[in-house]
């Protein structure tokens, strides 16, 4: 490259990082100077040199909107990955339709997810799990528990909020509604089911995808939710477009408390002369 001109001075300098920041090129503004002594050292061409910088820029850019994604998910923390799931602590889960699904293809042709089982089986992990890759697939994801769902709508419809609340559910690309039946809700008023109908039956309107994990069958969820009509109508919307994950078999929690209780088990058992 030609060295003319490498050391511009002050008001220059200042003059290139303004440009930098308007055009968004962050990396550029805070790294100018190290780029062109590299560019220097390795005898890079003014194209070369050009089109690292834009691959750098672009890089730097997926990953502030990748951060950007899962921060505005409220995804809890830790984050769950999909690498760190025990398949086979449940052999009789289909690992291939999971590996399937972390594919999103499900997000392209606009399904959803419903996964069921019993609690500690991995739905909530399988669920943040795909929606941690839909997140790094520039989706724009968001995650609630059902419980929460209906108290902040219901709080809406209280307060006169209620379309501006209803939006963070609408808009979503990915919505994903947890643990469906893991705390009984104290429903004062059938509305609040029919709260939880307004977004279901929006999402499906607009052909966006949902993920679901209930702890409870099907004949179960009127009970739970109050209002046979609006689940009927809840159910018939879910299941229309969803793959029916069931998860059988033993809890999480209590395998990693007998494993544990077995290695302290065995460690008694070396010990003793």
């Amino acid at each position: 490259m030609n060295n003319k001109k490498l050391h511009p001075n002050r008001s220059e300098q200042d003059q290139f990082i303004d440009h930098c920041r308007t055009l968004g090129l962050k990396l550029l503004a805070e790294n100018y100077q190290q780029m062109i002594d590299t560019a220097i050292e390795q005898n890079k061409g003014y194209y070369d040199f050009i089109g690292h910088i834009l691959q750098l820029e672009a890089a730097a850019k997926l990953e502030r909107r990748i951060e950007y994604r899962i921060r505005t998910s409220r995804l809890p923390a830790p984050l769950k990955l999909l690498a760190d799931f025990d398949f086979d602590f449940q052999p009789g889960l289909n690992r291939k339709l999971i590996l399937d699904l972390a594919t999103l293809r499900f997000l392209e042709r606009n399904e959803s997810i419903l996964f069921i089982g019993d609690n500690g089986t991995g739905k909530s992990h399988l669920a943040q799990s795909l929606a941690l890759i839909a997140c790094q697939n520039s989706y724009k994801t968001y995650y609630t528990t059902c419980s929460d769902l209906i108290n902040d709508l219901n709080m809406g419809a209280y307060e006169k909020t209620l379309e501006k609340r209803m939006k963070k559910y609408i808009n979503p690309d990915l919505l994903i509604i947890d643990e469906m039946g893991h705390d009984r809700l104290e429903l004062q008023m059938v509305k609040e089911a029919h709260l939880l109908f307004k977004v279901i039956d929006q999402r499906y309107k607009d052909n966006k995808s949902l993920i679901f994990t209930s702890n409870i069958e099907e004949p179960e969820w009127a009970g739970f939710l109050g209002d046979p009509i609006s689940t009927s109508a809840i159910l018939d919307r879910i299941f229309h477009h969803s793959v029916i994950v069931r998860i059988k078999g033993p809890g999480y929690r209590k395998h990693q408390g007998e494993r544990l209780q077995d290695q302290y088990g065995n460690d008694e058992e070396e010990d003793t002369p």
